[in-house]
């Protein structure tokens, strides 16, 4: 059983700040999962641990497994093998399988699923029928003030803003301050300025209680934004589990430099070897001095991770040890910067992000420049087996 990520790393040996200080009892542990339907296994030996005050996004494609975890953690779906503890206590297993509403959990959906002939208030406290009156109320009016909505309880559903109702929604999750939330892209029907505002939102919601989020999402940003670690996952394994810098900077392997972020990509062989560092014939034909990550010896097949804002147009000469000629293809205007692809090495699709600042290089399409960048950002990994 594999029981570390792809990258040959440990899977909890990151560099992120929870990652370097030493864990107690984790608040949820996930075991060796197995799960998956229509005997397909679609979590395949999942090991994954979460302090508590952590939120963790599990990230990747349609179909990687990230919200059949989620569903197995909150007991909506059977596990075939492994374990889910939540604060030291097993809550599923191959013979046991405790039901959802005796683990504790605060949950949130895509979807709101606020009964629309309840009032805002009602809603928050639908789970609260076993308590008395006066502690219903007083628990409402506390969510409701975590989620900026005071004063909207008498209010119906139909009667909010798509955020307001997602709020409601999160209130409803907090109102009886359940250890560990699941949030199953919770942010996925908002448009893009609202959305952005959620996650800070309930981030700041996060930091202020100090509550454990498991968040999935496919949305890369939104990912970064969030999370304390990222837990990257493709056909059901962990391809790396790392802090949002090391995940962006180090990608241990070429699926996660794909996926995270744009990237550039220069297929090639390994030459020579010397420590760290290697020198690759791209495909090209052009010679690379790149950082030796996950490739072995001369001869190798690798894949070169390159991100956009780590290459200089025009360098002084001498400042870098890789310096090639680029033409200039395409230019398009973003506002903070001008995307330009280029042809270099062999590539047509070569990607520069130059920052649209003061003194920034000025080209037109046709232009043939020079780009050069660090040995250090420019990553020999794996073969990306992608399109």
């Amino acid at each position: 059983m594999r029981d570390t990520a792809r990258g040959h790393r440990p899977l909890l040996r990151t560099a992120g700040r929870l990652e370097r200080t030493t864990m107690k009892e984790p608040l949820l542990r996930l075991e060796n999962l197995a799960c998956g339907y229509h005997q397909q296994t679609v979590v395949k030996g999942l090991k994954l641990e979460l302090a508590a005050g952590e939120i963790a996004c599990l990230l990747g494609p349609s179909g990687c497994g990230k919200t059949t975890t989620l569903r197995a953690i909150a007991g909506l779906e059977p596990v075939t093998a492994g374990a889910i503890s939540i604060q030291g206590k097993q809550v599923s297993g191959p013979h046991r399988q405790l039901p959802p509403n005796q683990r504790g959990l605060g949950m949130v959906f895509q979807e709101h699923a606020l009964f629309p002939h309840l009032t805002v208030a009602n809603n928050v406290a639908f789970g609260l029928r076993q308590q008395s009156r006066e502690e219903r109320e007083e628990r409402v009016h506390a969510s409701l003030q975590r989620v900026r909505l005071s004063g909207l309880e008498q209010r119906y559903p139909h009667e909010l803003s798509g955020g307001q109702q997602q709020r409601v929604a999160v209130a409803r999750a907090l109102v009886f301050d359940p250890k560990l939330v699941l949030m199953d892209e919770p942010l996925g029907a908002l448009d893009k300025q609202l959305r952005e505002q959620m996650q800070y939102e309930i981030k700041h919601i996060h930091d202020k209680l100090e509550v454990t989020v498991v968040y999935v999402t496919h949305d890369q940003s939104e990912a970064l934004t969030m999370s304390n670690r990222i837990c990257v996952l493709n056909e059901g394994i962990i391809e790396q589990l790392a802090s949002p810098a090391d995940l962006y900077e180090r990608p241990n392997n070429a699926f996660v430099a794909q996926f995270i972020g744009e990237n550039n990509t220069l297929p090639g062989q390994v030459t020579s070897v010397n420590g760290n560092h290697c020198q690759v014939q791209t495909d090209g034909g052009a010679t690379v001095e790149a950082l030796k990550v996950n490739v072995n010896a001369s001869g190798d097949r690798t894949t070169l991770s390159l991100r956009p804002e780590r290459v200089e147009v025009n360098p002084e000469p001498g400042k870098f040890p890789n310096v090639f000629d680029a033409r200039v293809e395409e230019l398009i205007y973003l506002g903070d910067h001008i995307r330009t692809r280029a042809s270099v090495c062999g590539q047509t699709d070569f990607i520069v992000k130059i920052p649209n600042a003061s003194e920034h290089a000025v080209l037109q399409a046709g232009d043939v420049v020079t780009f050069g960048w660090s040995a250090e950002d420019c990553r020999a990994l794996d073969v990306y087996q992608g399109a």
